[in-house]
């Protein structure tokens, strides 16, 4: 009898303890941001032309997001991953990225800290992950998806690509590298297809991406170059944005970005300059290219206050045309480390024409924008106060 009391209890000691080391190798973590505030622009297409314009809007200062992020020790230093990032509106709780479930990314893999990582799903290009978050002002200033580029064309900001698979490397000396392939998943188009209508009836297409990048990071400097390709942007779900403003810029074949950007801090203040160069190719074989420099700061005043200030020129060329210069303007007040409070205060004017049209303004890059500017205004004044909360 004491002999099995004594077998009872040892077996359950094994199995608390087999438990409690299962759930110490193994960990899941919610995590997540709310952003959200009152907008104003003064200039806003409606079908007479243009007005001012009050709204509710999210995603400002970054998306608003919920996500899961787990991982599991494999033992010898080599782990298994995943994310499920969804991405949504605060304002009516939709959904975002074209109403997908996780839309911001979905994926699993196996990651080795000396070595780095290597996983499948819906992922970030590295134009997202070394230059939009590192070296432009939308990334570094609460400015955010006001100060990203037009629709962001180059893929700064939540540039997800579908059936992807991605290696990330361990920092080596400060330096990181990466590479990824995202596959059409059509039989017979592994470059992809476009999506077309023929006799009212619509076959939709599909559309391959790949991206580099290489990021070097020492003390308070940092530098880093990413290339992203996607073929038939326009058939990818959600599609990828080829238009600028109110100019069309006939990129259905083709999307290519470059960039590079570069970062310094000193003392509270931190300096940051971007360049990116974007070559839309039509299915025609007709080419416009964009380019866009951004140079900027933000100074932290005390542990809470800190400012940013930014100023971006883009210009498309070729066979479409237009220019724009912004300038941005932020203050943001830590009440946590979780919850802040900010303010705004944007500048656009377009100048050019394309084939005879006015070219018009048009701040943000994502849903949190405002249209274009209207006909026959080639300039916007926005201003927002918001709160963001991340947990």
């Amino acid at each position: 009898m004491n002999k099995n009391l004594l077998a009872t209890a040892a077996l359950a000691a094994f199995a608390a303890f087999a438990s409690t080391t299962a759930q110490a190798q193994s960990s899941v973590t919610l995590y997540g941001i709310i952003d959200a505030g009152i907008s104003y622009v003064n200039n806003s297409a409606t079908r007479t032309g243009s007005d001012h314009l009050f709204k509710y809007d999210d995603g400002v200062a970054q998306g608003s997001r919920w996500g899961l992020r787990g991982t599991e020790d494999l033992g010898g230093g080599l782990k298994a991953i995943f994310v499920l990032e969804n991405g949504f509106n605060s304002g009516n709780g939709t959904l975002g990225q074209g109403g997908a479930l996780f839309g911001r990314q979905a994926y699993v893999g196996l990651a080795k800290n000396d070595v780095g990582s290597l996983t499948l799903g819906r992922q970030y290009s590295f134009s997202t992950d070394y230059l939009g978050s590192n070296y432009s002002i939308g990334g570094q200033t609460v400015a955010g998806n006001y100060a990203y580029h037009i629709n962001d064309v180059d893929q700064l900001t939540s540039s997800s690509i579908n059936n992807a698979v991605k290696f990330s490397s361990a920092t080596f000396y400060g330096v990181t590298f990466g590479g990824m392939y995202g596959f059409s998943n059509q039989a017979g188009a592994f470059a992809g297809t476009p999506t077309t209508t023929t006799a009212g009836v619509t076959t939709q297409g599909s559309s391959r991406a790949y991206s580099f990048g290489l990021n070097y990071k020492l003390g308070t400097f940092g530098i880093g170059a990413a290339y992203t390709d996607i073929r038939f942007p326009g058939a990818a779900t959600p599609a990828f944005s080829t238009t600028i403003a109110n100019v069309s810029t006939g990129g259905t074949k083709d999307l290519r970005t470059f960039g590079v950007g570069a970062n310094y801090a000193f003392g509270g203040a931190t300096v940051f300059g971007l360049w990116t160069n974007t070559r839309f190719e039509s299915l025609t074989g007709a080419t416009s290219k964009f380019n866009a420099y951004e140079l900027g700061g933000k100074y932290a005043f005390t542990q809470a206050l800190t400012g940013g200030l930014g100023y971006t020129y883009m210009k498309l060329t070729d066979a479409a045309q237009g220019k724009w210069q912004q300038v941005d303007a932020s203050v943001d007040y830590a009440l946590s480390k979780r919850t802040d409070v900010y303010l705004l205060g944007i500048y656009q004017h377009a100048s050019g024409s394309n084939n005879g049209v006015d070219t018009q303004a048009q701040i943000g890059s994502s849903t949190s924008y405002f249209g274009t500017s209207g006909t026959g205004s080639n300039n916007q004044v926005a201003v927002r106060i918001g709160m963001r909360h991340k947990f």
